[in-house]
């Protein structure tokens, strides 16, 4: 389904047309976005997922319209397949249209194959920002999820016992060394590791002042190579 545009990291709201990513569906939500937050233009309008049942040319097109008419400003896809992405951007680029500037992956410390299998190559090849969901694995990563007593903790915790497995400890342990090496939280330690991956900005909710805060210092810090090899290797499948 095509999702309007994420401004700020709000939970994304389904347009309900099965045409997905078709020019009529792409224009009515982004119209009805604009209306909705009264403004008059879109920093980033993603397509949330792939519709392979649209043609990539039409997509592109109707895309394009909204960047000439000045109703959007950047574009982005999420959730898209290595192939399919590549295929939309030499679409875009035959056609002479806006194509897309950045993808939004499922890419963090427990959720690394999918990207960095081709995406991380393609992404870089075409100079694409990166900005992933789910950084922190819902809040997995921060260390707040040790055991099952812990789950009940957050709405969050339902998700966490597939993660709390030896891998998932593993995963933990090694970040809790690195913090402690680094003066720094498991939370900073996740977020600076996907920096240090090439990441461009990753995406991770805060509650609080507190909580913004600590993010925003893990882009201070610097992971060297003993660290990340020592993030990778307790991370790997």
């Amino acid at each position: 389904k095509l999702y309007n545009p994420m401004v700020g990291f709000g939970q994304p709201e389904p347009w309900p047309n099965e045409s997905k990513l078709s020019a009529l569906n792409i224009r009515r939500a982004c119209d009805a976005s604009l209306q909705r937050l009264q403004t008059d233009y879109i920093d980033l309008y993603q397509a949330h997922q792939d519709d392979s049942a649209t043609p990539l040319e039409e997509t592109a097109t109707a895309f394009d319209i909204l960047i000439r008419a000045g109703k959007v400003r950047t574009l982005g896809a999420s959730n898209f397949s290595a192939a399919r992405l590549a295929a939309a951007l030499e679409t875009s680029r035959s056609l002479g249209v806006a194509r897309y500037e950045c993808l939004q992956p499922h890419y963090n410390l427990l959720q690394r194959l999918d990207f960095e299998q081709d995406l991380s190559t393609l992404c870089a090849r075409e100079q694409l920002g990166v900005i992933p969901y789910f950084a922190l694995a819902s809040g997995f990563l921060t260390g707040k999820y040790r055991e099952p007593a812990d789950f009940s903790r957050s709405p969050r915790g339902a998700r966490m016992g597939e993660m709390l497995n030896d891998r998932g400890r593993r995963v933990l342990a090694a970040l809790d060394s690195v913090a402690a090496s680094q003066g720094a939280t498991p939370a900073q330690i996740s977020l600076a590791w996907l920096l240090a991956r090439g990441v461009t900005a990753p995406i991770a909710s805060a509650t609080s002042i507190a909580q913004l805060q600590e993010i925003l210092a893990a882009a201070r810090l610097h992971l060297d190579a003993d660290a990340r090899t020592e993030l990778e290797l307790a991370s790997s499948a």
